[in-house]
C-alpha cells in the first residue's frame, strides 16, 4: 500500500507537508501552488489512496449512511433506494445497505452494527406489521441521538423524521375513478388491517362513498392477511369473492402486487380485464407499465421519498456538526393516478 511516506519521498517534501496537502487542510493555503500541483500528481502517479478509516477516527467522520430495508425484494423498496443512492452519491456521502427480511433480531443486530460503525445518519423503511421501530429505539435511549427519517410511516419519537405518501388522497383517487366510470359494485382487497396506510387509505375510500352516495357492500370486502405473500394473497382473495356470488365490475387492490393476485383470479375464472372487471392498484411498481393488461394504479413518488429522506439526513447532520438543535421534519408527499389499460367505464 503507497503511503503518504511514499510520496513524500517521491516528492521531495516532508510527510507533513503532503498530508496536509492531500487532505486539503487549512495550512494548506500557505503552501505555493507549484508544491501542491507536485504532491498531487506524485500521489496520483503512485496510486496513493487515503485510509479512510483512519481519516474517519481523527475527524470523528465516516461518510456513512446505514439504510435499513424490510425486505429488498419488494419492489416498492428497490425504487426508494434508487433515489437514496443517487442522492446520497451527490453529497460524497456512502450507503450501508441491510437487509432485515422482516426479522425483529435482524433489526435489532444490523442496528448495533451500523452504529458500531458510526454512521452519520439512518433511514429506516417502515414495516409496522412486523417491527415497532419506535419502540427498539426506545430501548436504548443512545441511539435515538443519530439523526433518523423514517419512509412510509411517521413516528411517535419527537427525534425521528419522516416521509409518507398521502394515502388517504391516494385511496380516494382510486375509487373515484372507478366512480367516475361509472362502476357502482366495486370490491375491495383491503391492506392489514394493522398497517398505518391501510388505514388511510380506507380512511378516503370510505369517505369518498359517503359523499358520492356509493354503497360499499361487505361481501365485497376482503382484508390482506400475509402481506409479505401478497401477489398470492390477492389470488386467493378475489376467488373468495368470486365464489361470494356477488357480482362486481370493479376491484380496488390494496397494492400492485395484490392487484396482479386479483386479475390473474379473474382470468382464471374466465374474466376479462378490463372488459368484465376494472381493476386498481397503488404504488407504480416497476412492472405495472408492462403487465397484460398495463395496471392502472396510484403512483408514489417513490424515488422522491428517498431524495427527499437524503435531503432532510444531510440537514440534520450538518446541525449537529455545528451542534445545533435539528427540528423535527414531517413531510408529506401527493400521490399521482396513473391511468393504464386495467380499467374501463362499466
Amino acid at each position: 500500500m503507497i503511503t503518504i511516506r511514499d510520496v513524500a519521498r517521491e516528492s521531495r517534501c516532508s510527510p507533513t507537508t503532503v498530508s496536509i496537502v492531500l487532505n486539503n487542510a487549512p495550512l494548506a493555503n500557505y503552501i505555493p501552488q507549484e508544491t501542491k500541483s507536485r504532491i498531487k500528481q506524485v500521489a496520483e502517479e503512485l496510486g496513493y489512496q487515503p485510509n479512510l478509516f483512519a481519516r474517519s477516527l481523527r475527524s470523528n467522520r465516516s461518510h456513512t449512511i446505514g439504510v435499513i430495508v424490510y425486505d429488498i425484494s419488494d419492489p416498492y423498496s428497490t425504487q426508494i433506494l434508487r433515489g437514496i443512492e443517487n442522492s446520497l452519491y451527490e453529497i460524497g456521502y456512502l450507503p450501508i445497505l441491510a437487509d432485515i427480511q422482516n426479522s425483529d433480531s435482524r433489526f435489532r443486530n444490523y442496528l448495533n452494527i451500523l452504529l458500531q460503525r458510526r454512521v452519520e445518519g439512518l433511514i429506516l423503511f417502515s414495516n409496522p406489521f412486523y417491527i415497532d421501530v419506535d419502540k427498539e429505539f426506545e430501548r436504548v435511549p443512545e441511539k435515538r441521538k443519530v439523526p433518523t427519517v423514517l419512509i412510509g410511516r411517521e413516528s411517535r419519537l419527537d427525534t425521528f423524521s419522516s416521509v409518507v405518501v398521502n394515502n388517504e388522497e391516494g385511496g380516494r383517487m382510486a375509487i373515484q375513478h372507478l366512480y367516475a366510470l361509472g362502476h357502482r359494485k366495486i370490491a375491495f382487497v383491503k391492506g392489514p388491517e394493522i398497517f398505518l396506510d391501510s388505514r388511510q387509505r380506507w380512511k378516503g375510500i370510505a369517505t369518498f362513498a359517503k359523499e358520492s352516495g356509493l354503497v360499499i357492500d361487505p361481501e365485497l370486502v376482503v382484508e390482506l392477511k400475509q402481506p409479505s405473500a401478497s401477489y398470492e394473497e390477492g389470488y386467493r382473495l378475489t376467488q373468495q369473492l368470486l365464489e361470494r356470488g356477488h357480482s362486481f365490475t370493479g376491484l380496488v387492490a390494496f397494492d400492485d402486487m395484490t392487484a396482479y393476485g386479483a386479475i390473474r383470479a379473474l382470468k382464471t375464472a374466465g374474466l376479462e380485464v378490463p372488459r368484465d372487471c376494472s381493476v386498481t392498484g397503488f404504488d407504480d411498481t416497476s412492472g405495472a407499465a408492462f403487465y397484460n393488461p398495463p395496471l392502472t394504479t396510484v403512483r408514489q413518488p417513490m424515488e422522491t421519498l428517498g431524495t427527499l429522506s437524503v435531503g432532510i439526513l444531510a440537514e440534520a447532520i450538518q446541525a449537529s456538526l455545528q451542534q445545533k438543535v435539528s427540528s423535527r421534519v414531517q413531510r408529506v408527499v401527493a400521490p399521482e393516478l396513473v391511468v393504464r389499460d386495467s380499467t374501463a367505464p362499466v
